[in-house]
């Protein structure tokens, strides 16, 4: 299980502390330091069963500086988007939990944490 956090975000914290207290091995990937490529970002995404503009953080400052809320969500964009969240990491929602079983879940709540615990279970 490898989850994908910005150590300053407090949701990211609280997963991880779920992760310890539930004994749960997992890899951190603090991904503003080590930033998904392209190709990583459409193999979550394809993980989550979500779309780009999905998992963007649309309030943070450089979604507004890119204008992402008139970006149009349809598959002719899809791939702007995906560039968009490669190039400014800080808009990919976190964390992401992706388990050893092939799903992945945006991990922003206790129910989603444990719902990524019980997918890494089931495939160990």
């Amino acid at each position: 299980m490898e989850i994908w956090i910005n150590p300053a975000c407090s949701k990211c914290r609280s997963a991880i502390s779920l992760l310890e207290a539930e004994g749960v091995g997992y890899t951190v990937r603090r991904y503003l330091e080590d930033v998904p490529s392209e190709d990583e970002i459409k193999a979550v995404l394809g993980r989550l069963g979500l779309e780009p503009w999905d998992i963007t953080r649309t309030q943070e400052a450089a979604a507004k500086d890119l204008g992402l809320k008139d970006w149009p969500r349809d598959e002719s964009s899809r791939q702007r988007w995906i560039r968009a969240l490669a190039g400014h990491p800080k808009l990919i929602q976190r964390p992401i939990i992706t388990a050893d079983d092939g799903t992945a879940v945006v991990a922003r709540t206790e129910e989603a944490v444990r719902e990524a615990i019980a997918h890494d279970s089931a495939s160990g």
